[in-house]
């Protein structure tokens, strides 16, 4: 999976870019020599807890840091590091929120300000120009990342080999469930475990070595996990819960509720999202 995605070698290019602003400290003013060690360590600890995954969709603008520190070299030194202007459009190329590319856009702008008094007109204009024409591509190549990335997290199954399904999943199995459970005389319960986000996928994997193939799981979001636990009794079942929950990390919250008991007419994720929980532990 790391060949395919070429993490390798995005690490490898984050330690070259460390290493190549870290030569560049020695001669630098004492301000932008500080700016410079800041992105020397943020680019070497990005580089060491690089991870890809395509479980993973992490949604915090950590370009917004990438824009700030490149707009701080800049105004630190702008007569010396009017070429760092060019890296603005590289950060406008990653997936990111609108309020990261305008924020971004806007550290741009204010970087080609500072650079301007050192150029001629015909220079600044050009500048001027050739960022807007990288901008506006790269933007549009972000957009285009972005509606890739939105739509392998709409896959039904998002982790090939285990039985962890998306949200739109679940809405489709109750309704199959309750009818063979009331069919077969199976006793089906659905499960709601609230996680922190770190948890989530660990958590996820957990449930499914717990369960059998024929019992899912399913993400609602960053926090939330649903599971459909199938037993032949409501005692069985308790049990199995009980022995499921206590494998997963301390101080969940949880729902537990009969699969024949949920009003499948009315019930969607966000109301499942909302179900009042219990501590992990406590009595039903």
């Amino acid at each position: 999976m790391q060949s395919k995605y070429k993490i390798r070698l995005l690490r490898a290019n984050l330690f070259a870019a460390a290493v190549v602003l870290a030569l560049w400290t020695p001669a630098a003013p004492p301000l932008a020599a500080l700016v410079l060690w800041l992105s020397v360590g943020w680019l070497f600890i990005t580089a060491l807890l690089l991870d890809f995954s395509h479980r993973r969709a992490r949604g915090l603008p950590w370009q917004m840091l990438a824009g700030g520190l490149l707009l701080c070299l800049v105004a630190a030194a702008p007569e010396r590091h009017s070429m760092l202007i060019w890296v603005f459009a590289a950060v406008c190329m990653l997936p990111q929120k609108p309020i990261a590319i305008a924020f971004n856009a806007s550290a741009a702008l204010f970087s080609w300000i500072m650079i301007a008094p050192f150029l001629s007109r015909p220079e600044w204009l050009l500048l001027l120009s050739s960022l807007t024409i990288l901008g506006l591509l790269a933007v549009s190549r972000t957009r285009q990342l972005i509606d890739i990335n939105g739509a392998i997290q709409q896959r039904l199954r998002l982790i090939p080999g285990l039985n962890l399904w998306a949200g739109e999943q679940l809405l489709r199995d109750l309704a199959r469930e309750q009818i063979r459970s009331e069919r077969e005389a199976i006793y089906a319960e659905i499960i709601v475990i609230h996680v922190k986000r770190h948890q989530l996928w660990a958590s996820a994997q957990k449930l499914c070595e717990l369960t059998y193939d024929f019992e899912n799981v399913y993400r609602l979001n960053g926090t939330t996990l649903v599971l459909l636990l199938l037993s032949r009794s409501p005692k069985e079942g308790a049990q199995r819960r009980e022995l499921i929950c206590s494998a997963l990390p301390e101080k969940l919250l949880y729902h537990h509720s009969p699969l024949m008991d949920v009003e499948l007419s009315t019930l969607t994720l966000e109301t499942l999202h909302t179900l009042p929980a219990q501590t992990l532990g406590s009595t039903p």
